[in-house]
């Protein structure tokens, strides 16, 4: 009879322990759904490369385009505590041979920043491959334009190009990614969903 009560007492924390693992996993499946749905709808709004267009000068090649659904709710929301966004351009421009592989002419890299200076409420984009002049606005709209167009480019110089052959301007887009300090991470943590990377866009052309 002396055991009874120590059985007894075994026998609650059993019944606890599997408790608290049932409700641990509870927890952990409602994480993993929340983390899937999020996902899915980040992922409805991929970003992509549009309206481009292509024009020369006298002397060189200039390339116009901008990327929609870059900016999100999570990096709208990153951006208004202060933390810098970079948008990264790739521009790639070959020439199509028939029998052997592709001549690249152009593979170049600009990238745009914004930064929010909370005190001023002023947006600040900076454009070093546009002019050395920062881009100054307290509307964010307009902060989002300077970041994701990219006008009057020079691709490269009509020297380089052959007239009467095939070419193929490629372009893509990403968000560099963020690196936060660690009193940071757990705040803002959703800084994990909010990058982006556009497919490759292609646009063909006779010189």
């Amino acid at each position: 009879m002396g055991d009874m009560p120590c059985q007894k007492a075994i026998d609650d924390a059993l019944t606890m322990r599997a408790i608290i693992k049932h409700k641990f996993f509870i927890l952990f499946i409602t994480l993993i759904f929340n983390l899937a749905f999020c996902s899915n709808l980040f992922a409805s709004q991929d970003a992509f490369i549009s309206d481009v267009h292509l024009t020369n000068t006298r002397d060189n090649l200039i390339a116009y385009f901008k990327v929609e659904n870059a900016f999100t709710e999570e990096i709208k929301h990153a951006v208004l505590k202060g933390i810098p966004a970079s948008f990264s351009f790739y521009i790639t421009l070959d020439k199509v041979n028939k029998a052997l592989f592709n001549s690249e002419i152009s593979d170049l890299k600009i990238t745009s920043t914004l930064k929010y200076d909370v005190l001023k409420k002023e947006f600040v984009v900076t454009r070093p491959w546009k002019n050395g002049k920062p881009f100054v606005t307290e509307s964010f709209e307009e902060a989002k334009v300077a970041m994701t167009e990219v006008n009057n480019f020079m691709v490269a110089g009509l020297t380089d190009l052959v007239k009467g052959k095939n070419y193929k301007l490629k372009l893509n887009a990403d968000l560099d990614k963020v690196t936060l300090p660690l009193y940071l991470h757990y705040i803002f943590f959703f800084v994990s969903f909010w990058d982006f990377e556009t497919d490759k866009h292609v646009t063909k052309f006779t010189y």
